[in-house]
């Protein structure tokens, strides 16, 4: 609740706020989104408790199809039903599945709530879908980054390891976006990756373009420079010439990494 009133004071315009059930379930978070007038869709459990007067009953409307569309896959048929509970009101329900329509609850269905206005039945499934994507683009944070793996009980700590996640997620998304216009604009990117540097050469080295691929060459990259930071200590107690002037030329070598295209001269 405090990040999104800290993104309006900001100056920022909430289009739309999508949330999975945890927040859902949330009355505080709901009453939020609703006296700060932010539209939302949200997803809700299947035992999702709503107050009725006396002598209304739960209607559920028929099923609806609706093509959903997938990234780099064909569309994928799901069917779409409204749940009105009495009578119809600003917030609206729906149940959404993606398998049989005669047991949905066997099948894999879900429940999401809104307040959308207007004829928003067969545009809502597709809207709240757009949560995926936005979970799917931390997945990285969460698990290959260690979102979680602080060891520190202070709040700034823990705020100052977050920071310092989401820079390491930021620099290599950076490098992965590049990966991936190489791959674009290269006929022969694997050979250019592997084999135009030295860097490919690594039995380590991954010339795929993915954003693993870019943070486990990162990984490589930045090798030197831990093993320059574990042994520059011993270096002052038992000095090796060679080795110093050795890393420090590694680590020259791992500045020369570059993997941006050339501008065009004509565009700049």
């Amino acid at each position: 609740m405090q990040l999104i009133q800290e993104i309006q004071a900001l100056g920022f315009v909430i289009k739309r706020v999508l949330a999975d059930s945890l927040y859902g379930e949330s009355g505080a978070v709901i009453c939020t989104l609703e006296k700060l007038q932010l539209p939302y869709i949200v997803a809700i459990r299947s035992n999702h408790g709503v107050l009725m007067a006396k002598g209304q009953r739960v209607r559920y409307n028929r099923w609806h199809a609706y093509d959903q569309l997938l990234s780099e896959h064909p569309s994928e048929r799901r069917y779409i039903r409204e749940i009105i509970f009495g009578h119809r009101r600003k917030v609206r329900y729906y149940q959404i599945t993606k398998g049989s329509t005669h047991e949905p609850d066997k099948a894999d269905s879900w429940f999401v709530m809104t307040n959308l206005s207007g004829d928003i039945l067969l545009s809502v499934a597709n809207q709240y879908s757009l949560r995926m994507w936005i979970e799917y683009g931390f997945k990285q944070v969460k698990h290959e980054l260690g979102w979680h793996d602080y060891r520190l009980t202070e709040y700034n700590s823990i705020e100052r390891w977050w920071e310092i996640v989401l820079c390491a997620y930021l620099l290599v998304s950076l490098h992965a976006a590049q990966f991936k216009h190489r791959q674009k604009n290269t006929s022969t990117t694997t050979e250019v990756i592997s084999n135009a540097f030295p860097f490919g050469q690594h039995p380590h080295w991954e010339p795929g373009t993915t954003w693993k691929s870019a943070l486990n060459n990162l990984r490589l990259l930045l090798q030197p420079y831990w093993c320059w930071g574990w042994l520059n200590v011993w270096l002052h107690i038992f000095p090796v010439p060679r080795l110093k002037r050795g890393l420090h030329q590694l680590m020259n070598w791992m500045n020369t990494f570059d993997i941006l295209p050339i501008p065009d001269q004509k565009a700049v």
